[in-house]
């Protein structure tokens, strides 16, 4: 049997684009997740020239749906459910560039809230006064 189409939720999936369908829900219903460049419900159904926005994090892809399935298998076989546009593949090579050589504004922050043995310290020191 040849599916034809199939919900977006589970195509995601299958695609190893989120690692649960409730995942996949969650993102479409917050909109991080365009079906020819308009926000659909998580029971839309795909169909194979489905253009695809999908925003995870800092990243984001355009994809074209070339296959139907509602089975998750090994990443080689979900990476043949779709292609993703070249310019979207060097957005996306360009920002993991920027995320590894940018520091992270965290790691400036030396000192940072006290611990709790350090609030004790300061607690204690305060009663001597």
């Amino acid at each position: 049997m040849t599916l034809t189409s199939i919900r977006l939720d589970k195509w995601l999936w299958a695609g190893r684009f989120f690692k649960t369908r409730g995942l996949a829900q969650t993102a479409i219903e917050n909109g991080r997740v365009l079906v020819n460049q308009e926000r659909v419900k998580v029971a839309y159904a795909v169909k194979v020239g489905d253009k695809l926005s999908l925003r995870q994090n800092d990243i984001s892809r355009t994809l074209e749906v070339r296959l139907i399935s509602d089975k998750r298998g090994a990443a080689p076989v979900a990476q043949t459910l779709y292609f993703e546009s070249p310019q979207s593949v060097a957005k996306r090579e360009e920002a993991l560039q920027l995320k590894r050589f940018s520091s992270e504004p965290a790691r400036s922050i030396e000192e940072g809230r006290p611990t709790k043995r350090d609030r004790r310290r300061i607690e204690h020191l305060s009663k001597d006064y």
